[in-house]
């Protein structure tokens, strides 16, 4: 706790946001496929979007496919980067040695590559002279591109299985580390061109005001052997979350999100374990706010970005996330980003790109980063102007600073303070989180009257529907199914979405199971 107050004072103090936009430009070249025309437009519109010089444009004549064989990422990739690097002058190399040799510095840090630059590399056989373990694990050699572009300059990295990750946990930017060659890759990449250039500008326009809304957190009760950790990792986020003030939606039930379950002003979305998308994902009206985070863990989330119906990321980057984290095989738990690392270092500021990195134990390995590698969405956020203490504040504003400015006081004290001050600026996100806070933490009467007071302050029809939700299950929990009943059945008749008229409809035979008739006798 101490160390995270003491990065967020230094931050507010621009200790991390003081990295210039030139520093992270000069440090960052774009990849693009010279045989698809889409990719050679689109390496040009992130580069203006982000003032990157075309000089660190650079082009491959490579496959369209998104799966290719080793034989073809040596050939048609990495060998040509490679000599990019030399010939441009972006290595710093060992004096008198071969060209594989480990790169002793790097100019360059971030690595975006375009839509049409393959994204996965299937299994290969061993050449003579090549060790793999036998485990199954270490055998594997499969890998994403991207992960296996990071280690780009570190050629000792083996054949199969993941390696080591120098920059894992760091909590320095990748710029500010000497000596390290490791690069950052993410891909800019989605369903059609035209998403991936919404990408690009939302992440470009999200930054110059922040990402102001509310996060959905959907824990899966995971209990199999090796499986709880991501449990854990989802509830870490929802602490850290709110320590800074961005109101949590969190469902600790083994279920997903329901369709129907209204996720209005969305700006961040973790979750787990479902195959493909689901629940209010597949609803055609929703969308994300923009500039939205959106990362669901499952083995294969993204063994295709071509598809708006499949898996995790193609559907999510569809619906509206500027960025997501996915797998294109399957990678194992432990061996993906770890959500509460990757949203912690998000929320201090750093790069979409450093985030992914530094929350990922391995490189060389199956994972993916989809989204502008650049990208803070909270690289000002932390920083309270003084010129606008008595301007009008949003309720999204009002309760991270208030959080931001109270953030030592013990847990009851907070509890009162945080209560008096949304009262008294009719603030409902920060009335019905702390509703939310108390539900989790058994106090039912609290989180009901909380809840209960939230949504007399809402005008929105989700906002009212959702608090309305959280009202039933914080009643059903404290034994008052009476109660709870009644309410849903109010509801139902104001409610004209069908998808959300089916799942009240269900909630009302969870808690007034239907009396079965009687069979007539013979």
């Amino acid at each position: 706790m101490k160390r995270f107050l003491c990065a967020l004072i230094l931050f507010s103090l621009g200790a991390v946001g003081a990295r210039g936009e030139t520093d992270l430009t000069s440090a960052t070249i774009v990849v693009y496929n010279r045989a698809t025309p889409d990719s050679i437009a689109l390496a040009y519109f992130y580069a203006k979007a982000r003032e990157i010089p075309f000089d660190h444009l650079v082009g491959l004549e490579c496959s369209n496919e998104e799966e290719i064989s080793r034989e073809e990422y040596n050939q048609t990739i990495a060998e040509p980067l490679r000599k990019a690097f030399r010939d441009r002058n972006w290595w710093t190399l060992p004096k008198e040695t071969d060209s594989h040799a480990t790169v002793r510095a790097s100019k360059i840090h971030f690595v975006a590559l375009i839509r049409g630059i393959p994204l996965k590399i299937r299994a290969t056989t061993p050449s003579p002279g090549e060790q793999v373990d036998n485990n199954q694990i270490s055998s594997d050699t499969r890998a994403s591109v991207d992960s296996e572009l990071s280690v780009l300059g570190i050629p000792s990295t083996p054949l199969g299985g993941p390696g080591n990750n120098p920059y894992f946990q760091s909590f320095k930017s990748i710029t500010e580390i000497e000596n390290l060659p490791l690069l950052l890759v993410c891909r800019l990449d989605a369903p059609t061109p035209e998403i991936v250039k919404r990408m690009i500008t939302d992440a470009v326009e999200t930054e110059k005001s922040g990402l102001w809304g509310r996060a959905y957190v959907d824990g899966a009760q995971q209990t199999a052997a090796g499986l709880g950790e991501g449990d854990l990792w989802l509830k870490n986020t929802v602490r850290d979350l709110r320590r800074v003030g961005i109101p949590t939606v969190y469902d600790t039930e083994s279920a997903l999100f329901p369709l129907g379950f209204p996720m209005n002003d969305c700006i961040l979305y973790y979750g787990w374990y479902a195959g493909t998308i689901t629940g209010p994902f597949t609803d055609p009206n929703f969308a994300f706010a923009r500039g939205a985070v959106a990362v669901h863990i499952h083995s294969f989330s993204a063994s295709t970005l071509r598809a708006a119906d499949a898996n995790w990321v193609g559907p999510l980057l569809s619906k509206g996330a500027a960025a997501s984290l996915g797998n294109v095989y399957e990678p194992y738990l432990q061996l993906t980003a770890q959500i509460d690392l990757f949203n912690d270092r998000l929320i201090h500021g750093f790069t979409f790109a450093e985030s992914a990195y530094m929350s990922t134990r391995v490189v060389s390995w199956m994972g993916v980063a989809v989204g502008d590698p650049l990208y803070r969405p909270y690289a000002n956020w932390l920083q309270l102007d003084p010129k606008k203490e008595n301007q009008p504040k949003s309720a999204w504003r009002g309760y991270h600073e208030f959080a931001f400015k109270n953030s030592t006081l013990q847990p009851a004290e907070y509890l009162t303070r945080a209560r008096a001050a949304a009262s008294r600026t009719d603030n409902g996100p920060m009335i019905e989180d702390l509703g939310l806070v108390q539900k989790e933490n058994g106090d039912y009467a609290g989180a009901i009257s909380h809840l209960q007071q939230a949504r007399t302050l809402y005008s929105s029809a989700d906002d009212i529907l959702r608090t309305v939700l959280e009202q039933v299950d914080a009643l059903r929990k404290s034994g008052n199914k009476k109660a709870a009943l009644a309410l849903v059945r109010a509801t139902e008749r104001l409610v004209p979405d069908a998808s959300t008229t089916a799942l009240l409809r269900k909630l009302e035979e969870q808690l007034a199971p239907p009396t079965p008739t009687p069979r007539a006798g013979l």
